[in-house]
């Protein structure tokens, strides 16, 4: 029930339904408490009562697709029902957070969205809540919800109906509908904010990002050729800072990277917090968005957490755009067991700083006049953003990012004690003494190590790699094919006391110069001062030429540096890298830019090696494309082999014709001729039309109607002379007919006026079988002059024939 407290059921009425009709419903007056008056309007309808069905099964409130958890910043359909006969005239629907009074403004989670004006409108007193426009019966009312920010915990959306003098209410059942905030998928972490971490030691992660972002998955004015994710910065840190956070303002570290793509700012503002940072997170920019895992690798990046430090934040901009970016807010690792989450997936959607006020990825410059608060993108902001959709469904993730933990340090104190799985992710990799390779798989020689990813005294790793020959029992899993183990760049030694532990180079910040020559520097710090109180000569800031826009004519155009190389798109022999820079501003004089925008060169992999395609047997052929006639069908196989080993040339398809039984082709006439003159010139008679087959049916099509119709005419009545004289011409055509059948020499026909010929012979019938045809005609010899124009001219006669059935 929505409300359990007393209150005046006239008050609740214009909660409800109109003033209009308030004069159909009859309620009475009863006492309540003065401190009542005192609250919000919100929170009287919220502990209104009146009467009510204990059994009500006849209204329903529904979330679209019935879900049990919110995406947060989603939008959903929400609909209130009533099943046939019912029906209701007023209603009321509102949304808190689970266990708020909804006594303040922030006891209401969500927005509700207008869907139809004439059904639905915001309650005057109450804006939260929405009510109906007019009372009125009926059965079903739509609105749009869209979900709180992340943190805010389980919802509540509760509805109550007017139908005659009963109004509904219900605290559990159909309406009520709780719905809680989705958590991490496969992770074991807390629900947030868990503020106080309870855990023990430290813990090492490793976070990969999976970019989503193209333009099949996205295609409404995907940008093509400039696409890309920029550089990704973050940190794990205290409770005490907030990198970025919904409903916050942007930090001029945030609004960088969300305009620009650039991470400089956010480090230098991540590094200033000392000690309530424990490890910057920094992943290379990717151009394009989106490629094949096997042509570039998902960017990763490690860091540690400890108990005042176990939150975890980043964010990286989509580009272009006007200042949308995706990334995870204080991600807690801690979890209420005192241990340290071992898995966490989320997917992303992306959201707007509140720094620019663009609606679409290449919108022109537009600062926000104050700033804005960061909220998530919905589908139903603008028309012209790339993921609006009329129907407000929920947004397509475009990246998804996976933290996994990868190594724990110190002494733990789980009160839940590890599975055997999270005892066994903590073993570190340690090369075997034995080959446990079975004797079923072929392999080349293990390639020398690598250089070390770091350059540093970071450390970093350092791979190796073997090829599959063969595999001669397809049965039994050949190990992997890669091996890596962690190293530190030259000169660096976890047992030299004298050495230097530095941070990795920041990124160069940008040329001193927006044209021509110009420097631009980098710098690092140190992590770790060498243990023997030595002084540390390793230089902390490099400085270098740099030269932007050469032209400084006004013809010339500003461009940004140039990106990162992308990934080799071989991963074996000669292949292509290229990086990428964007316009910043087109000539003053309009002319076109000619800046290269573009940079291709070659890079070397190691030697690829020829290994033969492993492919399964071929299925079954499919069945026919079509039910009858010509079609085609196909079949497939799988490549078994993996795809690291290289490209397979073998087909993995097939495609051939089939033949099923013709098709049926139904009987094809043509249209009816125009109908004949009425055979009588006066009195009953009759006329007909006729059509002819010009398709026969085949392979058990329709078959033919009728080719010949027959209806009644009258022109005039006969006059008595006329009719006598008539039967007189019919008696004597009669026999001079007979005197034609019999061979008799024929003499020229008479008819009033005229002399005419005999009657020509019938023609052939149109049809063989099924009722066809025949006409004979008789044409004028001789014209008297006495003759009328209408009684002398030539005469046409037909009969149907061959009427058996084919």
């Amino acid at each position: 029930m929505i409300a359990a407290r007393l209150y005046p059921r006239a008050v609740l009425l214009l909660c409800f339904i109109s003033s209009a009709a308030c004069n159909t419903f009859a309620f009475t007056e009863e006492p309540f408490d003065r401190a009542v008056k005192a609250d919000s309007y919100c929170s009287r309808v919220l502990r209104a009562q009146s009467n009510r069905k204990e059994t009500n099964n006849e209204f329903q409130l529904q979330v679209e697709g019935e879900p049990e958890r919110y995406q947060p910043g989603s939008t959903y359909r929400v609909s209130l029902t009533a099943t046939s006969p019912s029906y209701f005239r007023g209603f009321t629907l509102i949304a808190l957070k689970e266990g708020a009074e909804g006594d303040k403004d922030e006891d209401y989670a969500g927005n509700f969205q207008i869907i139809d004006e004439e059904e639905t409108q915001f309650m005057t007193n109450c804006p939260p809540a929405v009510t109906e426009s007019t009372p009125r019966r009926r059965s079903n009312i739509q609105v749009f919800w869209t979900a709180p920010p992340s943190g805010t915990g389980c919802v509540l959306l509760k509805a109550s109906i007017v139908q005659k003098r009963i109004i509904y209410f219900q605290d559990e059942g159909a309406l009520t509908k709780r719905m809680c905030e989705k958590e991490s998928l496969n992770g074991d972490g807390t629900d947030k904010p868990l503020l106080d971490c309870c855990a023990c030691g430290t813990a090492k992660y490793r976070v990969t990002f999976y970019g989503n972002w193209s333009e099949k998955i996205h295609p409404k004015d995907f940008p093509r050729r400039t696409n890309h994710w920029s550089a990704i910065i973050g940190a794990s840190h205290s409770k005490n800072y907030v990198l970025w956070e919904f409903g916050g303002l942007a930090s001029e570290g945030v609004k960088q990277v969300a305009e620009l793509g650039s991470p400089v700012k956010m480090e230098e503002e991540i590094r200033q917090k000392g000690d309530e940072v424990l490890t910057v997170i920094k992943m290379k920019a990717q151009w394009p968005a989106w490629q094949p895992l096997n042509v570039r690798a998902a960017p990763s990046a490690e860091f540690s957490v400890d108990r005042s430090r176990h939150l975890m934040s980043f964010l990286t901009m989509m580009g272009p755009s006007p200042d949308w970016n995706v990334g995870l807010s204080a991600e807690d690792l801690c979890t209420k067991e005192c241990g340290w989450a071992q898995r966490v997936v989320q997917d992303l959607i992306p959201w707007d700083a509140g720094t620019d006020s663009g609606v679409s990825y290449e919108a022109p410059n537009n600062p926000t006049a104050a700033p804005d608060k960061i909220r998530p993108l919905t589908s139903l902001d603008h028309p012209q953003s790339p993921f609006y959709d009329p129907e407000g469904g929920a947004i397509t993730p475009v990246a998804r990012v996976i933290v996994e933990r990868i190594a724990r340090k110190g002494e733990q104190c789980n009160i839940v004690p590890d599975n055997v799985d999270d005892i066994v992710a903590d073993i570190a990799q340690e090369e075997k003494e034995e080959d446990d390779t079975p004797e079923t798989c072929i392999y080349s020689n293990w390639s020398p190590w690598s250089a070390c990813s770091s350059a540093t005294c970071e450390k970093g790793k350092r791979m190796r790699q073997r090829m599959l020959k063969a595999q001669l029992d397809l049965s039994v899993p050949c190990p992997h094919t890669q091996d890596f183990e962690p190293c530190m760049g030259p000169g660096c030694s976890d047992e030299d006391a004298s050495t230097c532990m530095m941070s990795e180079w920041i990124t160069w910040s940008p040329c001193s110069v927006s044209c021509g020559s110009g420097t631009r520097s980098r710098e690092r710090y140190v992590k770790q001062f060498p243990d023997d109180g030595s002084v540390c000569t390793l230089p902390t800031q490099e400085n270098e030429n740099c030269v932007v826009n050469e032209d400084c004519s006004p013809s010339s155009c500003l461009v940004t540096e140039w990106g990162e190389w992308d990934v080799c798109s071989a991963t074996c022999g000669l292949g292509m890298k290229r990086r990428e820079r964007m316009v910043k501003m087109p000539p003053a004089d309009g002319s076109i830019c000619g800046a290269e925008v573009l940079e291709v060169e070659k890079c070397m992999m190691p030697e690829c090696h020829t290994i033969p395609c492993l492919l399964t047997p071929w299925c079954e052929w499919s069945d026919c494309s079509v039910t009858c006639g010509k079609g085609l069908r196909t079949r497939q196989r799988m490549l078994k082999s993996p795809v690291e080993l290289g490209d397979c040339t073998e087909e993995l398809e097939q495609v051939e014709k089939c033949m099923l039984p013709e098709c049926p082709i139904d009987c094809i006439m043509s249209d009816w001729t125009e109908w004949s003159e009425c055979n009588k010139s006066c009195g009953k008679g009759h006329t007909i039309r006729t059509r002819i087959v010009t398709m026969e049916p085949q392979f058990g099509g329709d078959s033919c109607t009728e080719t010949i119709q027959r209806k009644k005419c009258k022109i005039r009545k006969c006059s008595r002379g006329q009719g006598n004289s008539d039967e007189k011409r019919r008696r004597k055509e009669q026999r001079e007919k007979q005197r034609s059948k019999h061979g008799r020499v024929e003499g020229a026909s008479e008819h009033p006026g005229c002399r005419m010929r005999p009657w020509s012979s019938w023609s052939e019938c149109t049809k063989l079988c099924g009722g066809g045809i025949q006409e004979r005609l008789m044409t004028v010899k001789q014209k008297f002059k006495t003759a009328q124009l209408s009684s002398c001219k030539d005469r046409k006669e037909i009969r149907a024939c061959n009427v058996q059935p084919c």
